[in-house]
């Protein structure tokens, strides 16, 4: 194959798109390493991103770049190449999320610094999808989210709460401050440890680094906010038999989680090597086999799109604290840091993937009123 065949190929992909190589759109890609073409070719999700860290191609707006090949259904045009089938083997053949490797994603994403995620993420640090329906800031947005779960859960004074996936303890704070409740949390990030404990000390709040499939007792509501992203298709069940475990009988249980528009096995190899170790996300078909027989969905709210300006607040964020943080890390990290964050408010800005608010009850039980959104 010459140098000019990958080139023309790439060129007809990209046009399918709207995007042209080396034009004048924000979202057209220009190409400072004519090896890029056969790279991407060859590698797909994994050679684009590495490219782009390696500094082989730029664009003035990424998220605009990724919005626009994926709204042409980008893997059904470039399909069936090994960096895709390599994913779905490894995914079919081994639990990637079992407990010897649970703690992998706390290490390499989460503990890669808080100073780094202190002046990315709003004042109370919350990592995950805001509620932009009424608010005009990242702090409003994450607020109105963590309200929004206290009130669709309905929380009450002295509830006991489990929070699997604590993060750095917005929710068990702001539930504890807002709502009196009484808050255990379960981390596998020692640096979320150590300062969500930090943050809540004085309050009625308990966070322990600890996987979920440990966590035992008995509370009124189990609540998980950005965990099922990490739990693996082979261990949906073993969620909901946590929180089964875990609930008292008239119990609730909430899940807010990043998903898929499909059932799929497969995983974006770039993202589950530079910033989500063995995560995977969830389609709500794999969630509702998932809990048969122990829950009912009680609601199921989508709020994806609020992911996008979520996504773009925090890289403005990042863009405007990197003179302060850059000498922790390097020139590689930043092109990494950037392109994550872009790509994937590109992908929600095109709807490739949603984010979920689920209700849940136990059959039986009296349905709670939940639609307080």
């Amino acid at each position: 194959m010459t140098t000019k065949q990958p080139m023309k190929l790439c060129e007809e992909i990209f046009g399918q798109a709207g995007i042209s190589i080396n034009g004048n759109q924000p979202f057209d890609i220009h190409i400072k390493n004519q090896d890029f073409y056969q790279r991407v070719l060859a590698q797909s999700a994994m050679g684009l991103g590495e490219s782009y860290m390696d500094g082989w191609w730029d664009c003035n707006s990424i998220d605009q770049f990724i919005e626009h090949l994926l709204k042409i259904n980008i893997e059904s045009v470039v399909k069936n190449n090994l960096d895709h089938l390599t994913g779905f083997m490894l995914a079919k053949i081994f639990n990637k999320q079992n407990l010897k490797r649970a703690f992998e994603v706390g290490e390499k994403h989460y503990d890669v610094g808080n100073d780094l995620y202190i002046r990315m993420l709003d004042k109370r640090m919350n990592y995950t999808c805001g509620y932009w329906k009424e608010a005009t800031t990242l702090d409003e947005a994450q607020e109105a989210k963590l309200d929004l779960v206290c009130r669709k859960t309905g929380l009450d004074k002295g509830m006991r709460v489990l929070e699997l996936g604590c993060g750095w303890g917005a929710f068990a704070q702001y539930a504890s401050e807002n709502y009196g409740a009484i808050v255990t949390g379960c981390t596998v990030s020692k640096e979320q440890t150590k300062l969500a404990r930090e943050r809540c000390r004085g309050l009625p709040v308990s966070i322990v680094l600890e996987d979920y499939r440990k966590m035992r007792g008995e509370y009124d509501r189990v609540i998980s906010i950005g965990i099922m992203e990490h739990v693996g298709y082979k261990n949906y069940r073993a969620y909901m038999e946590t929180v089964d475990r875990c609930l008292v009988p008239d119990g609730l249980a909430f899940i807010h989680t990043i998903g898929g528009n499909k059932t799929d096995f497969r995983v974006n190899t770039w993202t589950d090597k530079y910033i989500f170790p063995n995560g995977m996300l969830p389609s709500l078909a794999q969630l509702s086999k998932a809990m048969e027989g122990l829950f009912i969905i009680e609601d199921l709210h989508n709020i994806g799109p609020d992911y996008d300006p979520t996504l773009m607040c925090w890289y403005d964020n990042f863009e405007k604290s990197w003179e302060e943080i850059k000498t922790q890390y390097n020139d590689r990290f930043y092109r990494m840091w950037k392109y994550y964050l872009l790509s994937c408010a590109g992908g929600f800005r095109a709807r490739s993937m949603q984010l979920w608010q689920i209700v849940l009850t136990r059959p039986g039980t009296i349905q709670p009123d939940c639609r307080k959104s």
